[in-house]
Formats: C-alpha cells, sequence, structure tokens
C-alpha cells in the first residue's frame, strides 16, 4: 500500500500500485477524521476554503508524517479513487484517497487541487469508469 510516492517517481506509476481493497478495509476498520469541514478554511493559508470534507485516515502515515489525507462526499460509494498531487510550495507528493463521493463531488475535488498548478497540482484515477459512479 503506498501512501505516497517517493521523489523518483511519478504520480501515474504509484496510482497504478494502490491496493484498494486493502485501502478501503482500512478504512472500514480504523475510521476517518474530518478536521476540515466542507467551508472550513485552510489553518495557514486562510484564503483556501475546502469545497468537501476533507481529513485523514486514523492511524495512518504519510511521506510528510502526517496521517494519509481523504476528501470524502455524502454519497455511499465508499473508496472510489485518489488523487495524486505534487504541492509546488512544499516540495512533496502524495496521494489523497476520494471517499463516498459522487460524480459532482470527483469534479469538485479535481478543481480544487488543480485550481491554480503552480502551486499544486493532481492526477486523478478512479476506480471504475466514471459513468458507474
Amino acid at each position: 500500500m503506498y501512501a505516497s510516492s517517493r521523489k523518483k517517481r511519478s504520480n501515474v506509476d504509484i496510482l497504478h500500485r494502490i491496493d484498494w481493497v486493502a485501502w478501503e478495509n482500512l478504512i472500514r476498520t480504523n475510521g476517518l477524521t474530518i478536521d476540515r469541514p466542507t467551508g472550513s478554511s485552510h489553518p495557514v493559508h486562510e484564503n483556501i476554503v475546502y469545497p468537501i470534507d476533507y481529513g485523514y485516515i486514523n492511524e495512518t502515515m504519510a511521506s510528510d508524517g502526517e496521517e494519509v489525507d481523504v476528501f470524502v462526499g455524502c454519497s455511499e460509494t465508499g473508496l472510489v479513487g485518489a488523487i495524486a498531487t505534487t504541492d509546488h510550495r512544499k516540495g512533496d507528493r502524495e496521494i489523497k484517497f476520494i471517499h463516498d463521493c459522487n460524480q459532482q463531488e470527483i469534479y469538485l475535488i479535481n478543481g480544487f487541487i488543480n485550481f491554480d498548478r503552480s502551486l499544486m497540482e493532481g492526477v486523478l484515477i478512479l476506480r471504475k469508469p466514471f459513468s458507474e459512479l
């Protein structure tokens, strides 16, 4: 299970290595914590407002030393995908999972991450075709 990438690997390579079933089981076992509900501001960059619930998978650790991030929607779709991000400010890459999201919420997440690609950009991958969500 990859929570984040090494500098030498591309985000797309890492996305194809995700063990979806293992991560889904981990979410079910450990649970999720929402620390930035829809409409809340980023703790450091107050002008960044989250369009959807954002938090982390409990008892996990990403390459940045924090928990593995997750966007959480209001559908009961389970773990539908991930977005591999490159944060140009911090100089790191990580995987942010997408859980219980419908098509509209996935559009919101992708737009939110890729709003200003000079700061952050992401590559979206879904477990199944978008039309099946």
